[in-house]
């Protein structure tokens, strides 16, 4: 049985997502912010690091735990067959594997600088004109590969769209819907339109991110 360890707005909502995709059987453990917008320290009895997303898969009274929604992607890709896996050929591979791991790796730490900086009076302002641009890279960047396809990695949606949708959902709706080009929030709007989507933002409760 799976267990996914949720908590409110965050990225533990891809997971969520995924799940409903792959059309599992999985129960919700549900954990709410802090005032100061953290997690509650209930988490950190389920593991260490005390963040979300985590899933437990208890098969045969062994329990094993997961961090990491790219980990936990990779893992629920394998557990299912390889449903949202990458496409045939190399270069589908190719674009699976970096979009799986570009999303946390290089968009969020852009996205996370621009976002705490935009809160500093004044000098805020002056550093999130440095920030900016380096945005605007990824963002024209992504939007180049979406016009080429209808999803990142080819022509069906995988485990990459799941990673790639909390950092693009994040810059519409924290950034603006104007710095996303048209083939992005095409995507965009496609995600939100999916079944499986919108039955995960029914279990997973209230969520900031979706415009």
């Amino acid at each position: 049985m799976l267990i996914v360890h949720h908590l409110n707005n965050s990225r533990s909502q891809r997971v969520l997502w995924m799940l409903e995709e792959l059309e599992a059987e999985y129960d919700i453990r549900r954990y709410k912010r802090r005032v100061d917008m953290r997690a509650p320290e209930e988490l950190k009895k389920v593991h260490p690091l005390g963040k979300s997303p985590v899933i437990e898969d208890v098969v045969d009274g062994h329990r094993t735990v997961f961090v990491e929604t790219g980990a936990i992607c990779e893992y629920l890709v394998d557990r299912s067959g390889g449903f949202l896996g990458p496409p045939d050929g190399a270069d589908g591979i190719r674009r699976y594997q970096l979009f799986l791991h570009y999303a946390e790796g290089s968009v969020m730490p852009v996205l996370f600088a621009l976002l705490v900086v935009s809160q500093v009076p004044i000098l805020g302002r002056f550093a999130a004109q440095k920030v900016r641009p380096m945005l605007k890279v990824h963002l024209d960047y992504i939007e180049a590969e979406l016009a080429s396809r209808p999803w990142f990695a080819g022509d069906a949606i995988s485990a990459a769209d799941i990673m790639m949708s909390f950092p693009l959902e994040a810059v519409r709706a924290k950034v603006g819907l104007e710095h996303c080009g048209p083939s992005t929030n095409a995507w965009l709007d496609r995600i939100h339109a999916r079944p499986a989507y919108l039955r995960a933002l029914a279990k997973g409760g209230p969520y900031r991110f979706i415009d």
